[in-house]
Formats: structure tokens, C-alpha cells, sequence
């Protein structure tokens, strides 16, 4: 990263990252890397989608790796039930190559963003920080084909549950706002951002913030 040593609030430690794949050199490969890193703290490993989903309920990470074919449960299961279960926990797809049906799958499933397998190290590293800072990055082709899908959508008016502080907070995301920017822009404090995005996703029921932003685009919140 240019300029900056780490992204973490001082009083919440470094990231909290779950791995899960298959291959265990993978992982492997991965834990020697990130443990180089003093903001990145690995809390444990999975080798299947089933085994993800109970890691993520027993460590609560802050953010997943999450590889997409795996047996037992593919990752895309897995990100779903982990979001259905912790909205708040951020997931990065993890791929052998780009497929935009798994990638817009995996986006609204939940994930946050995706990497491919040959990414370099820091690559990997600044995924995990975008991640927990709530910023995704979209192909514009992917973001297309989510907002027709959710122009789909026959759900009546999905803004009216939302406080009016929960409505700015949408506001923020459809700019692609991260939680820290949503905090210095609103007046609230990082954890509160994170709090409200994760009330908005589920009265909203939305799997992630890249479906909360296009939502708000859709209802002309900006």
C-alpha cells in the first residue's frame, strides 16, 4: 500500500481473516504471507464450504477468502449462508479464472469482490483492506447485469422501513462510500457506519452493500 501503514481503528486490532479452500498449499501460501502483515491477523483455516460456514460462526472474522468450487458445499453456498447469518462479515470470492456468471453469482451472493488465484501478494492484501473497509471494486460489465437483475425485483417501496439516518447512510453507499468515509461524511463514528449498513442490508434484504448501492441508484437516492 502507498502511503499507508494500515487501515484498522487503533482500538480494533488488526483484520480478523478467515481462509477457505481446498487446497491446503493454498491456504498455506496464504497464512505465510498475510502473517507477514501486522494489520492482518489469520484466525483459522476450512477445506469446504460446510466447514467455512461453521468457522465463520465459532471465529467471527472480519473478512472471508472464500474459493468458489469446492466439494461438499461450493463457495457460493457458502457465502450466502455466511451473509444470511453475519451480513456484517465481508467475503472476497476467490477464483481460478474470471467467469461473469460466478462472479455476478458470487456478487449477489454477498461477496465484496473477487481475486483470482495467480493475484499477487499484495493484491490479496489490498483486497482484504478494501473489504473490511467496505469498498468494492466492480467490473462495469458485472455492475450492468446486477442492476438489471434488481430492476427485477417486485418488492413493494424497500426505503420505507429505513430510519432517516439509515437513509443517508444509503445515500453514502450508492457513491461507493466506504464506512469510514460514511463516518467523517455523516458525523458518526466507524462502528456505527458499519452498524447501520448492516441494518440497512437486512431490512432491505440484500446480501451486500454492492446490492445496497444499486438499490439507492435505483431508487434515485443520489
Amino acid at each position: 500500500m502507498q502511503g499507508t501503514e494500515t487501515v484498522t481503528d487503533e482500538d480494533e486490532g488488526p483484520i480478523r481473516v478467515l481462509l477457505v479452500d481446498d487446497h491446503a498449499v493454498v491456504r498455506r501460501g496464504l497464512r505465510g504471507f498475510l502473517e507477514l502483515l501486522k494489520d492482518v491477523d489469520v484466525v483459522g483455516e476450512a477445506e469446504n464450504g460446510r466447514e467455512g460456514v461453521a468457522a465463520a460462526e465459532r471465529l467471527a472474522p472480519d473478512v472471508i477468502l472464500m474459493d468458489l468450487l469446492m466439494p461438499e458445499m461450493d463457495g457460493l453456498e457458502a457465502i450466502a449462508a455466511v451473509k444470511q447469518a453475519h451480513p456484517e462479515i465481508e467475503i472476497v470470492a476467490v477464483t481460478s479464472f474470471i467467469e461473469e456468471e460466478k462472479v455476478t453469482s458470487a456478487l449477489e451472493a454477498g461477496a465484496s469482490g473477487y481475486l483470482l488465484k495467480d493475484a499477487a501478494a499484495e493484491e490479496v492484501a489490498q483486497a482484504i483492506r478494501a473489504a473490511y473497509n467496505g469498498e468494492v471494486h466492480l467490473d462495469p460489465a458485472v455492475s450492468r447485469l446486477l442492476a438489471q437483475r434488481l430492476r427485477q425485483r417486485k418488492d413493494p417501496d424497500p426505503i420505507e422501513p429505513l430510519t432517516t439516518r439509515e437513509k443517508g447512510v444509503l445515500s453514502q453507499l450508492a457513491t461507493g462510500a466506504s464506512n469510514k468515509e460514511i463516518a467523517y461524511e455523516l458525523g458518526i463514528t466507524e462502528r456505527t457506519a458499519r452498524t447501520h449498513v448492516s441494518n440497512i442490508l437486512g431490512k432491505l434484504a440484500l446480501a451486500s452493500r454492492t446490492q445496497a448501492a444499486l438499490y439507492a441508484v435505483e431508487h434515485k437516492l443520489v
